[in-house]
């Protein structure tokens, strides 16, 4: 082949290659990777309630030891045990039958010694004439006045012991101080029972019931500070309602109020142990039950919320991702407060009008494009 062709050829060649490397480059500089769809919440602060969560034990309000006041056999245990009684309910019968002689000791003793009495007081009016008449002296009659005046400390001492003859056959009949749940006996008919021994029975009211629980020091002081930095109010006079959760999620149907808090810290558990008290008709509390006490009442002014899952974790602390005027993600370090049902409350790193990124941020990563497929818009702070 002649050079003159052969070079002509080498030429068509470079010409051809060169025309397809600028068509590839041309396309790939125009292709572009499609958007991610995302769904975004606008920041909008608003206020909303701030409720404190809490381990509580239930608690009876009041405790009665119920002890026998005097000794004797024991008759009768006129209760169901375990069951619920009214105040004024018959739970204990002693033997009466020794009390009710001493009764009669008393009361025959007292007449006896009313008996002695009118005697001296005849003795005193027969003698006071003739001391006059000069037919008695006066020795005799401070001797018949001295006898009056023995007589009169006699029937005192006889009415007294009459008395406490009848307190005594009263303590025979035991009965329910207050209304509530009587425990188990802790003695049998015929044992022989004394004040020195151990309680009858025990007695606790539990309507209205107790609930105890505890708050850390820590979760005192990060609520003070709140609230001099104004994001948090608590209600007027810190008069909280309580709410109780149940152990199967329920509310517990009564709404309670705190009616104590200890003045100290446990210096074991560094807590400050706190007392609610609610009605218990239906008797669903029990003592010793484990509950979830809420208090309502306090808020949190100007609270910029953001979903749970919206919140990522990275070694230099917690951000989200945020979509710019660009449409692109851009990540934003955050300063998360507390929970709020399934959201966290940002502290810092936030403003209104950012729009957070609420699904899809797993995919994510800085400078991506994406494309708005939802836009969820917090309500107006209240």
């Amino acid at each position: 082949m002649p050079k003159k062709n052969c070079f002509f050829y080498y030429f068509c060649f470079f010409l051809a290659s060169l025309c397809l490397s600028s068509c590839e480059k041309e396309k790939t500089t125009n292709f572009q990777a499609p958007s991610t769809d995302v769904s975004i919440q606008i920041v909008e602060p608003k206020t909303v309630p701030a409720v404190f969560e809490f381990v509580g034990i239930a608690q009876s309000s009041h405790v009665v030891e119920i002890r026998a006041r005097i000794e004797g056999y024991l008759d009768k245990i006129a209760y169901t045990e375990g069951s619920f009684v009214q105040k004024g309910n018959l739970l204990f019968q002693i033997d009466p039958r020794p009390f009710e002689a001493a009764l009669e000791k008393a009361t025959a003793q007292l007449a006896r010694e009313e008996a002695v009495l009118w005697d001296a007081k005849r003795a005193v009016d027969r003698y006071k004439p003739l001391y006059e008449k000069k037919a008695a002296s006066l020795r005799d009659l401070d001797n018949a006045i001295a006898r009056q005046l023995s007589s009169e400390a006699d029937v005192q001492a006889a009415k007294a012991q009459l008395k406490e003859a009848d307190i005594n056959l009263g303590y025979t009949t035991i009965y329910a101080p207050v209304s509530g749940q009587v425990g188990q006996a802790n003695y049998r008919e015929g044992a022989l029972i004394a004040p020195t021994e151990d309680q009858l029975a025990t007695l606790s009211v539990i309507d209205p019931i107790w609930i105890n629980f505890s708050i850390s020091e820590g979760d005192i002081l990060r609520s003070q500070k709140s609230i001099s930095q104004g994001k948090l109010h608590f209600p007027a006079y810190d008069n909280f309602t309580v709410q109780v959760i149940l152990a199967d999620q329920t509310v517990f149907p009564e709404i309670g109020k705190v009616n104590f808090s200890s003045p100290t810290y446990d210096q074991k558990t560094g807590t400050m142990m706190v007392r609610a008290v609610l009605p218990n008709p239906k008797n669903i509390l029990r003592p010793g039950q484990f509950v979830r006490v809420q208090l309502l009442g306090a808020t949190r002014p100007n609270a910029i919320l953001v979903p749970q899952k919206a919140v990522l974790q990275s070694q230099k602390g917690m951000f989200v991702f945020l979509v710019n005027k660009d449409d692109e993600v851009v990540m934003q370090p955050i300063e998360p407060g507390v929970w709020d049902q399934q959201n966290w409350i940002i502290d810092a790193g936030l403003k209104a009008g950012d729009q957070v990124v609420v699904d899809g941020v797993n995919k994510l990563r800085p400078g991506m494009k994406v494309s708005i497929k939802k836009k969820i818009f917090a309500e107006k702070a209240s």
